[in-house]
């Protein structure tokens, strides 16, 4: 089937795909929760979780000062173990992108991308001259990861060719600047059907990366949500032999949602998963979590909450 981007083609396509069994996807999220990990499992996914890590502060009070410590936790999470990974992004606004880029290529984290969330996050209702001068001025900072969110509305409404055209000219003006990361808003999509025509449009378009959320609506990062996600990437890499990363974002808050989300592309995308490049978790808090649970593994007891940072 040809896939031009126009209206029709995308139609056809989003008709072909199998509708998704809503009852089956949530009793397989559910069983998968329900997986054990031996110790040394355990730790290996702790510090595997670690450096899927998108550190990410989006407040409007967030100050320079703010991203400076939030970079220093990125590159060194755990000041007295050298030993901890360092985290495989730190997320921020437009403005605080430079910032973030000076702060980490003066600490030792070159290699730490930063990510920014563009195109009129969250709600993305901005013409698309907005759209595109918050992505150029994004990667103008220093920003190596565009975050961007999809026009809701638009798909909704059923669309379809206007959504995917906004993604393949943000994609255009990412180019071999910044990776791509589309964000689909999933708690406003309803349906899983609808997750599952959201993520293929979008990876049809030229998105490196899908990503759950924007971490501001509710429900975010549902295991059955990520499921379908991950299967979506999975059949995407069969078709094409492209691999898309998958990134969910909100409500992954502790070790064990975390490990539960490893469980998730284990077994659902496969192993080849299994790495920053094409996994990310998106979180605040999530980090402190990871941090005690590991020193809890490593010491035999739990640090008191001053150890961390808080966020």
């Amino acid at each position: 089937m040809i896939i031009d981007g126009t209206e029709s083609s995308l139609r056809a396509y989003l008709k072909t795909l199998p509708p998704v069994d809503e009852v089956g996807a949530h009793a397989r999220a559910a069983m998968l929760a329900t997986r054990s990990i031996k110790t040394t499992s355990k730790s290996w996914a702790i510090d595997m979780a670690i450096s899927m890590v998108d550190l990410t502060t989006l407040e409007g009070a967030d100050t320079p000062g703010k991203i400076g410590t939030l970079c220093a936790k990125a590159v060194r999470p755990d000041a007295m173990d050298a030993t901890v990974p360092s985290v495989g992004a730190v997320c921020v606004y437009n403005d605080m992108v430079k910032i973030a880029r000076t702060k980490l290529d003066a600490i030792g984290g070159t290699s730490i991308p930063v990510a920014a969330v563009a195109t009129a996050f969250p709600s993305g209702r901005a013409s698309f001259a907005v759209k595109a001068q918050d992505t150029k001025d994004a990667i103008d900072a220093g920003a190596a990861e565009i975050d961007m969110v999809i026009d809701r509305g638009a798909f909704l409404s059923g669309r379809y060719g206007e959504v995917f055209e906004e993604i393949s000219q943000i994609k255009e003006i990412c180019g071999d600047k910044a990776h791509l990361k589309v964000i689909l808003e999933t708690g406003e999509l309803v349906t899983l059907d609808n997750v599952r025509k959201a993520s293929y449009l979008a990876m049809l378009a030229g998105a490196d990366f899908i990503k759950t959320s924007t971490g501001k609506i509710s429900p975010a990062a549902t295991s059955p949500v990520v499921l379908v996600m991950l299967e979506a990437v999975r059949d995407y890499y069969s078709l094409t032999k492209t691999r898309i990363g998958v990134k969910p974002a909100g409500g992954i808050r502790n070790t064990k949602d975390a490990i539960k989300q490893l469980v998730l592309v284990n077994e659902v995308a496969g192993p080849e998963w299994l790495t920053p490049k094409l996994f990310r978790i998106g979180a605040s808090a999530l980090l402190n979590d990871l941090l005690l649970q590991r020193m809890k593994m490593r010491d035999g007891f739990y640090a008191g909450p001053s150890y961390v940072t808080l966020d």
